[in-house]
């Protein structure tokens, strides 16, 4: 595990490297993708089943990618009733954040007379991709799809790489609680393509969301334009604010929550205090050693994790600005007397009771967040994103008298004559 000073000039090249993790791209990656999406495109169904039964493991005898109802039933009555509780929690928690969210249309008529507004509809199709490589995700189904139906989306479609011989009683409870209509076993980047083209008996959707490795997020960079996307979702990441009141067994716990997703994943605890990064340490090598993920999360702490020291929390705000953090902790004594210095996150979370885990599951907001700085400049998955804006222009004949003459002198400094003209002629004469 590294430890830096903030003075030291190694903590440029360490950040450098964490943003470039996120957003590099492997040309064989991109090859192969461009293969499969060119190929749904141009050989529609039977491509798809080929690529299905290669990649996927679909049985040569199976006609139908999508799971029937008899079988959807099947895998959820194998679900423990404590789970499928847990999984209901969680499901009300979100879809009611996301209903305080939810936006409304809206007309006013200002003081030319002129209407103005914005109507707000809901997407008519959704395409939702639920990653099932290295574990299995029911949180991922919940944290896309209700956002969705709360915003009004008529069709939510779901994408998974399940097994065919037993497909998780979790991910399709989940996307039962959800309100998911239809489900098909089928990953990667066919399942995005077939999304995206609307291939064999999956549709074409108007959007696809959630994460996935980074073929699928290739392909979803490809074919934004033909499709709507959330985000080009890199590696997960947390960074930790720390002033050293709270145990530091429970910020290393929190940093291998995030260690353990991948060998990709980061974990960042930046802190004014050089004894409490010791502990710290210590401690990451103790609960290490207890994980069942052990190798996983040493690797994802050797290319990527961190311990920062720095002189004081003023400066560790500024590094947390800087990396853009997807998850920010702030274990502090005080944390919402810091909140309003953050600048950038996808989430933040308060203090020692509000460990990321939380997020992940049933706080409420959901868990799919700019990752990899973008927390510059975008924000987590919200029912905004399953809404289309219409704008809405009536001109009164008093408004045209008085901004007309305004808009055919803009409309003539642009030379296009037509505008004018068009303006010209509704003008009172």
């Amino acid at each position: 595990m590294r430890r830096i000073s903030s003075k030291d000039l190694s903590w440029e090249n360490f950040l450098r490297s964490l943003r470039e993790r996120g957003c590099s791209r492997d040309r064989e990656v991109s090859l192969r993708v461009q293969e499969i999406l060119e190929s749904l495109r141009l050989g529609g169904k039977e491509r798809l089943l080929s690529w299905a039964r290669l990649l996927d493991g679909m049985p040569e005898q199976a006609e139908s990618l999508e799971v029937q109802a008899e079988e959807w039933d099947k895998a959820q009555g194998l679900l423990p009733e404590e789970d499928r509780r847990a999984l209901q929690i969680a499901a009300e928690r979100i879809r009611e954040f996301h209903l305080r969210c939810l936006l409304r249309s809206w007309l006013t008529v200002d003081s030319q007379g002129c209407l103005l507004g914005q109507l707000l509809q809901p997407l008519e199709r959704v395409g939702i991709y639920v990653p099932g490589g290295k574990a299995q995700y029911p949180s991922s189904v919940l944290m896309t799809a209700i956002p969705a139906r709360v915003a009004g989306v008529k069709e939510v479609i779901m994408c998974s790489p399940l097994a065919w011989s037993s497909p998780s009683p979790a991910v399709l409870a989940a996307a039962k609680i959800a309100g998911v209509d239809r489900v098909f076993r089928l990953g990667g980047p066919q399942a995005v393509g077939a999304m995206a083209y609307g291939v064999g008996e999956i549709p074409r959707v108007d959007k696809i969301v959630g994460p996935g490795n980074a073929y699928v997020t290739e392909a979803k960079r490809m074919l934004f334009g033909e499709v709507d996307i959330d985000m080009l979702a890199g590696p997960s990441e947390v960074l930790i604010l720390a002033d050293g009141t709270v145990r530091a067994e429970l910020a290393a716990a929190d940093m291998l929550s995030q260690a353990e997703h991948d060998e990709s994943a980061s974990a960042l605890l930046v802190t004014p205090s050089g004894d409490y990064a010791e502990e710290v340490e210590a401690s990451l090598e103790i609960q290490l050693a207890q994980s069942p993920r052990e190798s996983i999360a040493r690797c994802s702490l050797e290319n990527y994790g961190a311990i920062l020291v720095c002189r004081d929390m003023e400066e560790a705000f500024a590094v947390a600005a800087e990396v853009a953090p997807e998850h920010l902790e702030l274990l502090v004594e005080r944390p919402l007397d810091w909140l309003f210095m953050v600048k950038n996150a996808g989430a933040v979370f308060l203090g020692v009771g509000s460990p990321e885990a939380m997020g992940d599951y049933l706080a409420g907001p959901s868990h799919v967040l700019p990752t990899g700085g973008t927390a510059r400049f975008s924000s987590p998955l919200g029912v905004e994103d399953f809404l289309k804006r219409t704008s809405i222009v009536g001109i009164s004949q008093a408004g045209m008298n008085l901004l007309g003459p305004h808009a055919l002198r803009m409309a003539r400094l642009e030379g296009l004559f037509a505008h004018a003209n068009s303006v010209d002629l509704r003008l009172a004469k």
